[in-house]
């Protein structure tokens, strides 16, 4: 099936949804097929640091490194939306820490701190609208206005922070001690990444929305000709990449306890890494939240691993990055051999 016909037959099965859900497909199957490869690479690195370093495998360890990257699995699950239509958002760090600042000023001057997350996410949900409407109205890649905006939305943050850290926080209301605590004795924000990945796989892979934003994807001439609203879609998609960097923001001020207008530099690319090492292509088409939440954790539980290994802090991007390109090599190669056993 050429990608013409994909984006055709998606765009028929789009219209012919009831209620905006796709037919039932079993997700573990679908799970098993599309993120075996880079499960198995994350289970494969847990246990290559964990059988030398039993330490590691400790239950405080294992959740604070899944905590360390919650912001980033966050910040992937909306920007698999934008690469599965050959969109990419670049601006999500500096929105990141846009929306940290906007909330701990807002709470510094006296809102309160669950209040200032609706505004907090609404700041977020207008980046997004913005980079979709600057991408539309003058006709640029997606890649040249993010990445514009990704020094705008970052200049503003230092702008409106004065260059300093936002601190003098109520840090005993409950939204720092539950929201940055450990209820369950699980961080919060696990439990928010958790719901987050249920609900946006879902989306993508059973709603009209997803459909349209797959067949764009495929072939964005075929499916402006089949009908889809192309320019819609993408302001829809680039406003859930707001949206998740927004409660990634939210979910640090709880944590930290003060906005840092510095904090999210280099999230960008390590969003776009994770997304591409759980088999989302940039070529668009198809995409997995769960295998970009995978992605993130691999670097996660990498940078937790150096550590260990006592890797000294300048070879830290080196090794990182040979494991991207390890674990990005061993998923496309069992995806190559499932496709033959097909």
């Amino acid at each position: 099936m050429t990608e013409t016909e994909r984006a055709v037959d998606d765009a028929e099965r789009a219209r012919e949804q009831t209620g905006g859900l796709r037919r039932f497909h079993p997700l573990p199957r679908r799970l098993v097929r599309d993120e075996l490869g880079v499960l198995l690479v994350l289970g494969l690195l847990i246990a290559g640091i964990g059988i030398p370093y039993p330490d590691f495998l400790d239950t405080d360890n294992l959740l604070s490194t899944a905590h360390n990257s919650v912001y980033i699995s966050l910040m992937a699950c909306g920007m698999v939306f934008a690469l599965a239509m050959r969109e990419v958002d670049l601006s999500v760090g500096g929105s990141y820490a846009m929306c940290l600042v906007v909330g701990a000023l807002l709470v510094r001057d006296g809102t309160a701190p669950w209040l200032a997350v609706p505004v907090m996410l609404l700041t977020g949900i207008a980046a997004g609208v913005f980079n979709a409407l600057v991408t539309t109205v003058l006709a640029l890649p997606s890649f040249i206005v993010t990445l514009g905006t990704l020094l705008l939305f970052r200049g503003v943050g230092l702008a409106l922070a004065e260059g300093k850290q936002i601190t003098d926080l109520p840090l005993d209301d409950s939204f720092f001690t539950f929201a940055g605590g450990d209820p369950g004795g699980v961080p919060f924000a696990l439990w928010v990444l958790l719901v987050g990945v249920v609900v946006l796989a879902v989306v993508l892979t059973r709603t009209r929305f997803g459909a349209r934003v797959r067949a764009i994807g495929s072939n964005p001439d075929a499916a402006e000709f089949s009908g889809i609203p192309v320019v819609r879609t993408r302001i829809q998609a680039l406003a859930l990449s707001g949206l998740t960097t927004a409660c990634a923001a939210a979910l640090a001020l709880a944590f930290y306890g003060a906005g840092d207008p510095t904090l999210g530099q280099g999230y960008e690319l390590q969003a776009i890494a994770a997304c591409i090492i759980g088999g989302t292509p940039l070529a668009g088409g198809r995409g997995s939240v769960v295998g970009a939440v995978a992605g993130a954790m691999i670097l996660s539980v990498v940078a937790a691993g150096l550590v260990f290994f006592e890797v000294p802090i300048n070879w830290t991007s080196f090794a990182t990055g040979g494991v991207i390109l390890v674990a990005v090599a061993a998923d496309s190669a069992l995806r190559r051999t499932g496709r033959r056993r097909k």
